[in-house]
């Protein structure tokens, strides 16, 4: 059948209600024509890693995809992307080239290009990743550049569950936008993210970029809930909050990342249902896109 055999037929099966068509995911250039003097370079970033752990695993591919895009979340031109391999020196664990179909023969030798990355860090105002409280330790290990920039995140930074996604998983993401691909190569989960960013919501119609640029500009605070009675830990755990052990001179204690205007609302409800006497002060630490999803913080 020709392409116009093809789309007869999914108009078909998607008008008697049914059947949903989605189709295979085609890299583009473009998304919008340049008509804007004020476009701005942004980052999509991935890696894939030979395990979890930024202080014990090493970056074995990473990918960097530079869009162009305005202040209103609208995407122009792709840039050439950079991807490299990078040999950690050690076999790659079995269970992450099944994940992945990376090798110990595709690395062998191999090594990042740090120059071309410093250089292309250099032209950008943000970088972007699909769960960049992972992908951002990685890469601060391998360069300081990664430390100087703000970042934003895919999943954090947009609220999914509000515009009635009921998942974050990037494949999940492109079905429910009507569009398939193979995942858990980096170069390829790069270009899906930013065909998600250049769509609208189909419930608000906001643009998906806009949303994820006006909550990455935020400044969040990071409010520590010392000496709270051991016994609310679960109650801590339910509500968000995060265990600190106090390693590296960090605080020893229960924690939270919220916004700034939750702050009054969240000590109300930490003076109601967990310290047994009223708290006046708890630390605080500010911090914004700079930092956020850092190693250190």
């Amino acid at each position: 059948m020709d392409e116009t055999e093809y789309t007869k037929c999914i108009e078909q099966l998607t008008q008697s209600g049914n059947y949903k068509v989605i189709k295979r995911f085609e890299a583009v250039e473009y998304y919008n024509e340049n008509s804007v003097d004020d476009l701005k370079l942004g980052i999509y970033l991935d890696t894939e890693t030979t395990g979890m752990d930024a202080d014990e695993d090493e970056i074995i591919e990473l990918a960097m995809v530079p869009f162009e895009f305005d202040k209103n979340g609208n995407i122009y031109r792709l840039l050439p992307a950079y991807n490299g391999f990078q040999d950690p020196g050690l076999p790659i664990p079995e269970l992450i080239t099944q994940i992945t179909g990376i090798t110990d023969d595709m690395v062998k030798g191999q090594s990042l290009d740090l120059e071309q990355i410093s250089k292309m860090l250099s032209e950008a105002v943000i970088v972007v990743a699909h769960n960049a409280r992972f992908d951002r330790p990685f890469v601060e290990n391998l360069l300081d550049d990664f430390s100087d920039i703000a970042w934003a995140c895919s999943i954090a930074d947009i609220e999914w569950n509000k515009e009635g996604f009921e998942g974050v998983k990037l494949e999940y993401l492109a079905y429910k936008f009507g569009f398939f691909y193979e995942g858990h190569r980096a170069t390829i989960d790069c270009q899906a993210g930013i065909e998600i960013l250049s769509r609208k919501f189909p419930n608000s119609g906001e643009q998906v970029l806009n949303q994820l640029l006006k909550n990455a500009r935020r400044t969040d605070i990071r409010l520590w809930a010392e000496g709270a009675p051991f016994d609310r830990k679960d109650v801590l755990k339910k509500r968000g909050y995060r265990w600190s052990p106090g390693e590296n001179g960090k605080r020893k204690a229960w924690y939270k990342d919220l916004a700034e205007s939750e702050l009054e609302e969240e000590m109300k409800y930490l003076n109601d249902s967990i310290y047994p006497r009223a708290v006046g002060v708890l630390p605080t630490d500010k911090f914004n896109a700079k930092i956020r999803y850092s190693k250190r913080l």
